[in-house]
């Protein structure tokens, strides 16, 4: 009996152990969440939300709630018309199937041993737009998944970060106006038609700054963000109404405002560093993502405060967006699109990342952020055409 009493007290020694362990491990890593029979979905991505996929809670929250893990493969956007989207063809996936690639068989969506995807979460629109159409064989196009379902899921509008000095100028030439705590560019044309006629810093009351007035931007030709801001600067100048006939008459507008930029960064996060970095004096004017200021301000809360007082944020009057999309094509797929709607998903996507959900950006409590946010973005223009960006990058890059 006493035998039996100790091996008894023994087991539920162990047992609390092993509990013990099990409960502090859980705890280290809370992604490490006891699920079952969770749906594996695969999604090619879009760059610039690397972070929030990453994010813990969010996968948490997919796991647990939703039985989902996703699995986000990186892509380029371009390379998501051009390629069959298929794993195999950045490396991931059936090993036989990407060695059948290296040799050099043509493999498409159809063929055997390849692995699917459930989705497209594009970082641009006009991809997405331009994913669902049939594709131009002409251009060497893959074949493409049949769009089920999808949409804007993740926005972020393009705005201007300045400097308290170079804001206060621009208030006295009638560019820009405040409103409840806000900065909006309320006359964009005017700050273009200064910038193509080679103003200095000097003319508008800023003798301190060196040299003609301007706003950096990553390279169009190269980067999504310096695309999306050249198509805001070329509806702009339309009038707001894109035509064949007045993109054809802007478009040496818009070479000569790229030749003046001279030097552009490729990717906004050097850019952004640059801004920071630099000061007033070294970037007075640069053009990026109203996110980028929201993550730095919760990823650098020491930094954020140092800076705070004296940046601002400028709204272009009217802005665009940058739409990440989420382009379904299985059951799999649908599932992760409607859990990425979860609103204590959307509120981290906010107040953690700076990106504003839903098809009209949404409504958020943007007192928290401690810089001129508002609650809602109102004045934009519609995202172009494919076809127009593809006009508009290519004038640029090989006109003189």
């Amino acid at each position: 009996m006493k035998n039996k009493k100790t091996i008894l007290g023994l087991l539920i020694f162990a047992f609390i152990i092993i509990a013990i362990i099990v409960i502090k491990n859980i705890k280290k890593d809370d992604t490490n969440i006891f699920t079952t029979n969770l749906t594996t979905v695969y999604v090619a991505t879009g760059g610039g939300k690397e972070d929030f996929l990453k994010d813990k809670r969010v996968n948490k929250i997919l796991k647990s709630k939703y039985k989902i893990n996703p699995i986000y493969d990186t892509w380029s956007n371009g390379k998501t018309v051009l390629w069959p989207l298929i794993r195999e063809k950045v490396g991931l996936g059936n090993v036989s199937a990407i060695d059948r690639i290296n040799a050099g068989e043509e493999i498409d969506i159809n063929s055997k041993g390849i692995t699917k995807y459930d989705a497209l979460f594009t970082s641009d629109q006009r991809f997405y737009d331009y994913y669902k159409l049939q594709p131009n064989k002409e251009l060497k196009e893959a074949d493409r998944y049949t769009v089920l379902d999808g949409g804007l899921t993740l926005n972020t509008p393009i705005v201007i970060y300045s400097w308290k000095g170079v804001v206060e100028a621009l208030i006295k030439e009638n560019i820009v106006t405040e409103k409840d705590g806000v900065y909006y560019i309320s006359d964009m044309s005017k700050l273009i038609n200064y910038i193509l006629d080679g103003k200095k810093w000097s003319d508008i009351g800023l003798s301190n700054l060196y040299g003609t007035i301007n706003i950096a931007s990553t390279d169009p030709v190269s980067s999504s963000p310096g695309a999306t801001y050249y198509g805001l600067l070329l509806s702009i100048l339309s009038n707001g109404q894109v035509t064949d006939e007045n993109v054809n008459d802007n478009l040496p507008k818009l070479k000569q405002f790229y030749i003046k930029s001279g030097y552009m960064n490729n990717t906004p996060a050097d850019l952004f560093e640059r801004y920071l970095k630099t000061g007033m004096g070294g970037e007075p004017m640069i053009v990026d993502y109203e996110k980028s200021m929201i993550d730095f301000a919760n990823s650098s809360p020491e930094a954020f405060e140092q800076v705070k007082d004296e940046i601002r944020v400028l709204y272009p009057t009217p802005t665009i967006w940058n739409s990440h999309c989420f382009a379904v094509f299985t059951e799999k797929g649908n599932k992760l699109y409607k859990a990425l709607e979860d609103k204590e998903i959307s509120q981290i996507a906010w107040e953690k990342y700076g990106f504003r959900t839903g098809v009209t950006g949404g409504s958020y409590d943007v007192s928290k952020i401690g810089i001129g946010v508002p609650q809602t973005i109102t004045s934009t223009v519609t995202s172009l055409k494919m076809d127009t960006y593809n006009k508009l990058i290519e004038y640029l890059k090989n006109n003189q």
